[in-house]
């Protein structure tokens, strides 16, 4: 199998569809880190931006890495920050008359409602590049040093901040009430 960092190569020499086989590779995991984080309406319009901008800045790639995935979260994040920077202050709350009538949103809410929203609310509350490395080592499940390469920091910098983000959750009070009500 062609490695990512030669499909690069190709594509800069030419072969136009090389980069097509690089975004097949990658989609799913872009789109879907890009989901999780600013909602699926966004997150399509982002990911054709981090595509153009991926190939736009793809001779700046380091092929010594073969995987270009961690390359592409550094990527689809700076695509994000641009896109939170452009929204206005306060997003207007949809309207609620265009709900289908006789839809009942409250039977869809459970404890996962709650757990949700104690974890966002942790979440918020550590640094940005605490939030950053553990999101990307939780839940697109680079190492730590795939994480520091795509934030564009030491590896060291990233264990660190994972270390501190990872006690923080765990000294959290609500986060420990969670746990042991699940035990209940």
């Amino acid at each position: 199998m062609t490695s990512d960092a030669e499909l690069i190569g190709k594509s800069l020499d030419g072969d136009g569809e090389a980069f097509v086989e690089l975004i097949c590779r990658h989609e799913r995991a872009i789109g879907a880190y890009l989901t999780r984080r600013v909602g699926r309406e966004a997150a399509e319009d982002l990911l054709g931006e981090v595509w153009v901008a991926a190939f736009e800045s793809r001779s700046t790639y380091d092929r010594a890495y073969p995987e270009a995935r961690p390359w592409l979260y550094g990527v689809a994040l700076n695509k994000m920050r641009r896109h939170w920077r452009s929204r206005p202050a306060e997003d207007p709350v949809p309207d609620a008359t265009s709900l289908a009538n006789g839809w009942d949103p409250w039977s869809a809410v459970d404890a996962r409602v709650d757990t949700q929203s104690v974890l966002r609310s942790v979440l918020a509350r550590l640094q940005p590049e605490e939030r950053e490395v553990l999101t990307l080592v939780a839940w697109e499940d680079l190492t730590v040093a795939d994480a520091a390469r795509a934030l564009g920091m030491p590896a060291g910098t990233a264990r660190r901040l994972l270390h501190q983000a990872r006690t923080a959750l765990r000294t959290a009070p609500e986060v420990a009430a969670l746990l042991t009500n699940a035990n209940v």
